[in-house]
């Protein structure tokens, strides 16, 4: 087994529950492999949770700044990479626009990416058109658009209104602690775009919304894609390698 490593903080709430799922799909590959399930079968892993100062903010001032992300993420995966971990996860959607930077300094990780994962899980599926739900700052980095676009799979968005919403519930919502307002702006920002676009994949493009749109009503019977899930069975993945 490898030793993996996941970078939180954004928010805290987010990089906790990476965790829940890293060891689930952990749980789920000893299963697949009809290997035992106990404490000394699950691998080394190393959660980092650092004060991320905005990132969506950062993308729309100066993504470089100092004060901004950018460097508390490099702080961060070298914090990983000194624990000797071989593979990271960010457990922020946004953060994903500095990916290519931390892999770069840091050529001894395998930083995994979430949408390209996202977008092979999806190819595999057959769709062609899939909603995404995300920042704005993920909207403005084109993040999912690309990566999807390499798969041949059309990137559906919504509104201005819909994407307002979506703030709110992540921002007022889930980072407030308020997981019923959040519930309720995630739900208004879905239902008009499954009555426009139909039965497609909904990819719940930010760590935040997964942790209150299962729960709206109008989320019933959606096809709910949650990028951190896959991350971390991909995590899990590297972790098992031989």
């Amino acid at each position: 087994m490898r030793a993996v490593g996941i970078l939180g903080g954004m928010g805290p709430a987010a990089g906790a529950d990476f965790v829940r799922l890293f060891v689930q799909a952990c749980t789920r590959h000893l299963q697949g492999q009809g290997l035992p399930v106990h404490d000394q079968a699950y691998p080394e892993h190393w959660l980092v949770q650092l004060p991320m100062p905005d990132r969506t903010q950062a993308l729309r001032s100066d993504p470089q700044s100092p004060a901004g992300p950018a460097a508390h993420l490099l702080q961060g995966a070298g914090r990983l990479a000194a624990l000797g971990v071989r593979s990271v996860a960010l457990a922020c959607n946004t953060a994903h626009a500095w990916h290519g930077q931390i892999q770069a300094l840091f050529p001894q990780l395998r930083v995994l990416h979430i949408a390209q994962q996202t977008a092979l899980y999806l190819k595999a599926g057959g769709a062609r058109q899939a909603l995404v739900l995300a920042t704005d700052g993920t909207y403005d980095s084109g993040l999912y658009d690309a990566a999807l676009a390499d798969c041949g799979i059309a990137a559906l968005r919504p509104g201005p209104a819909g994407r307002a919403r979506l703030m709110q519930g992540i921002y007022e919502g889930v980072k407030q602690g308020d997981m019923p307002l959040a519930v309720q702006c995630f739900g208004e920002a879905l239902a008009p775009l499954l009555q426009r676009h139909g039965a497609v994949p909904v990819i719940m493009g930010c760590t935040e919304i997964p942790l209150a749109l299962p729960q709206a009503s109008q989320a019933r019977g959606a096809e709910l894609v949650d990028p951190a899930w896959i991350l971390a069975c991909a995590l899990a993945q590297d972790a098992y390698a031989h």
